[in-house]
């Protein structure tokens, strides 16, 4: 039951952050699309453990934080190439993975294609192919900082 009521609220929150309205019919119409969709993933079992994990909800938190800050950045050096302030010089490297399960890969090589100026192209086990719009950002991907602030996710246990 409170993997339900978390839902709830994280699918409440989403709405109100992506429609930023606040007139009853609006907030009507939410609040019947969230109960409509809490409805239909419990008629099929699909909110367990696994799909809202409360152990990575802090960590997560801050991992948005950090890599909205990230593609803050991004966006400004971008804005200054397409400006010709800064040079281009399109750069095709293979970024070492630290991370140990496939779901922190998958996490680490969205979090290259979110931030403008980057592309994953290719995951492996132990290497993420990167197009990048600057010699400058892939040295910065070499470095290291962007994989330390994606969560290690473990592996979940299904009881």
């Amino acid at each position: 039951m409170k993997h339900a009521i978390s839902m709830a609220v994280a699918l409440c929150v989403l709405w109100l952050m992506l429609s930023a309205h606040f007139e009853p019919l609006l907030l009507g119409l939410g609040i019947v699309s969230v109960l409509l969709t809490l409805i239909l993933s419990l008629r099929m079992d699909l909110i367990d453990h696994e799909s809202h994990p409360f152990h990575l909800t802090f960590h997560l938190l801050a991992f948005w934080v950090l890599l909205a800050r990230e593609i803050i950045k991004a966006n400004i050096d971008v804005v200054l190439r397409i400006l010709g302030i800064r040079p281009i010089s399109p750069t095709l490297i293979t970024v070492p993975v630290p991370h140990k399960t496939d779901l922190a890969r998958v996490i680490y090589a969205n979090s290259i294609t979110l931030t403008p100026g980057t592309a994953s192209i290719e995951v492996d086990q132990n290497k993420i192919v990167v197009h990048s719009l600057s010699r400058e950002a892939a040295e910065d991907l070499k470095h290291g900082y962007l994989a330390s602030i994606v969560p290690d996710i473990e592996e979940i246990e299904i009881s």
